[in-house]
């Protein structure tokens, strides 16, 4: 019995006193289970509202992890769970908690070790912050300072110290590779250590690089953890990161296994109850990436209070960027513009982090070019305007893609062509700072753009080579962490140019290759399914526009591409 049915044990018992004590245990269980029960049916009510948020009493449910650490007993504790939200990157509690060890313990040095990574935040992310190295590199000299009793927590100090080692003047890449070998090193020498083990999983993870299709170290990293999870399957980092390491277009089905398990190993994190979704959004799943978020986003909700985003806040617009996608594949246009809506009337930020922004940025973006509304996507604007853009260009380059596109499908060709130019100055600073893959994305950004602008200049041929070449550029590469899918995909937007200029067949084989790689997206299959019957091929357009009506069973708006659809179908 939890403590919260103790306590009304007690209250109960006090209630009943009078009666035998036998009966009145009796009473007691009865009450307690019927208590219990209405406690579980109001949360259940709850879930069909978006804004309701868990009961406050909830029991903390972070997973199982078993660190062992040279400290005393209450540190050691302390440092299990630190480390079970690290592994599910609640990143501000883990970090608090980590300072609570040394309050139990001030020479335990690990636990700086835990602030050093804490400080970093979002391991697929690192890069973007300026200040994390600083307030890492500061928490590492402590923790090399106090240092540790046992050679293994030393070895583990030594491994991260790498990674802040000249981290003023070396490159990040750089740097994590150093980290990468430091965590190899561990896990080779602590063969028994199963932390180590999943410690070097997610940094392997961390270094892969998204051109490598034959998934090396993604590979590598899953026969590392996969073992691990059926003799740990409550540790929340083994199924975190097994979702991670199968987040690829190619590796995807891999993932669904641990993304059914991971929310229900630490259901109190926003983060554990969102990831799931990373295999859903990659294998076209969205009723289940809608639920999986909107229990993400309830969790986190206390993130948006007053109209203010803090530095947590990108659990709740990381949740909120994948509903808004989920519910627009889905022709779920109202529930997503509430979403829109929600966002947009956040003005006071203090954002640090990459996820968050980016969701500022695509969310608007999404809800314009997957509706096909261009005039609305060829007047998206930055919000909110006091957040400092400046710090995440790569977040800005959506939106003013998004722009771009949409200024030349309407025929705005002096507009588009100035997003352009955003967008290459855009990409200088990101190279300039070695954002490498964000920079490698605006390039084909930029010839996307460019193609529609040859199209709408009747230059049909260049057209179709640009966004061609953009299209194989796109799939040369893969999507980051921070996204349930690019705005829209660039062979898909190939397929429609190929349509518009009345090539019917070919774009049906474009519409159909870009249903490999991201499957079930709304406009996809409406693309494939006009190609189709425009080429004379009725069996397959039958086949994609009853795809299309499987997918939007529960559409809350009658889309034009719905009423074809039940035109065509309607036919003998």
């Amino acid at each position: 019995m939890n403590a919260a049915n103790h306590e009304r044990e007690k209250i109960i018992l006090a209630a009943v006193s009078g009666a035998s004590m036998l009966m009145a245990r009796l009473i007691v269980w009865l009450l307690v289970t019927l208590l219990s029960s209405s406690t579980h049916s109001a949360w259940a009510q709850s879930e069909h509202d978006p804004h309701a948020s868990p009961a406050a009493t909830s029991p903390e449910q972070l997973g199982e992890v078993s660190f062992r650490v040279s400290c005393n007993v209450a540190a050691q504790q302390e440092f299990n769970r630190a480390m079970a939200m690290f592994h599910s990157f609640w990143f501000e509690p883990a970090k608090q908690s980590f300072t609570k060890v040394l309050e139990h313990d001030p020479e335990c040095g690990i636990a700086y070790w835990g602030i050093a990574i804490m400080s970093m935040g979002n391991p697929f992310g690192w890069s973007i912050n300026p200040n994390a190295p600083k307030a890492g590199a500061a928490a590492m000299a402590e923790a090399q300072r106090v240092s540790a009793k046992s050679e293994r927590e030393r070895d583990y100090i030594a491994a991260l110290a790498a990674f802040f080692t000249e981290w003023q003047t070396v490159d990040y890449r750089s740097r994590v590779l150093a980290f990468e070998k430091g965590m190899e090193g561990v896990a080779t020498r602590y063969p028994e250590d199963d932390e180590a083990q999943i410690l070097y999983a997610l940094v392997l993870n961390m270094t892969a690089v998204p051109t490598d299709k034959t998934f090396a170290h993604q590979l590598k990293a899953a026969s590392i953890l996969e073992p691990l999870l059926k003799q740990h399957p409550h540790h929340p980092g083994i199924a975190h990161y097994l979702i991670h390491t199968y987040d690829y277009a190619g590796l995807a089905e891999k993932g669904l296994p641990a993304a059914r398990v991971y929310a229900t190993v630490a259901p109190s994190v926003p983060h554990a109850l969102h990831m799931p979704s990373h295999i859903f959004s990659r294998v076209g799943l969205w009723p289940e990436m809608v639920e999986s978020n909107r229990a993400s986003y309830r969790a986190a909700k206390n993130q948006l209070s007053g109209q203010t985003l803090g530095l947590g806040s990108y659990d709740a617009l990381h949740a909120m960027d994948y509903m808004v996608f989920g519910h627009l594949q889905q022709a779920q246009d109202k529930a997503a513009k509430r979403l829109v809506d929600e966002v947009a009337a956040i003005r006071k930020v203090k954002v640090e982090d990459f996820s968050a922004a980016y969701a500022f940025a695509a969310i608007p973006s999404r809800y314009a070019l997957e509706r096909g509304d261009w005039q609305q996507a060829a007047a998206l604007q930055l919000s909110p305007h006091e957040m400092a853009w400046d710090k995440f260009p790569h977040a800005e380059a959506i939106l003013v893609f998004a722009r771009g596109l949409g200024a030349a499908r309407s025929g705005e060709v002096t507009a588009a062509r100035k997003d352009v130019e955003r967008l290459q100055a855009l990409k200088d600073v990101m190279t300039a700072a070695k954002i490498d893959y964000w920079a490698n994305q605006t390039d084909f950004q930029i010839k996307t753009i460019l193609a529609w602008i040859a199209l709408a200049e009747k230059r049909d041929e260049e057209a179709i080579q640009l966004m061609r070449t953009a299209a194989e550029a796109e799939e040369a590469s893969d999507k980051a962490p921070v996204t349930p899918g690019n705005v829209v995909p660039l062979r898909g937007l190939l397929g429609e140019m190929l349509l518009a200029l009345n090539q019917p067949a070919h774009a049906f084989i474009e519409f159909e290759r870009s249903l490999q790689r991201d499957p079930n997206r709304f406009r996809v299959v409406y693309g494939a399914s006009r190609a189709a019957e425009a080429a004379g091929n009725r069996q397959a357009a039958r086949e994609h526009y009853a795809k299309l009506q499987t997918l939007t069973a529960a559409h809350d708006t009658e889309r034009p591409e719905l009423a074809q659809a039940t035109a065509f179908l309607a036919k003998p």
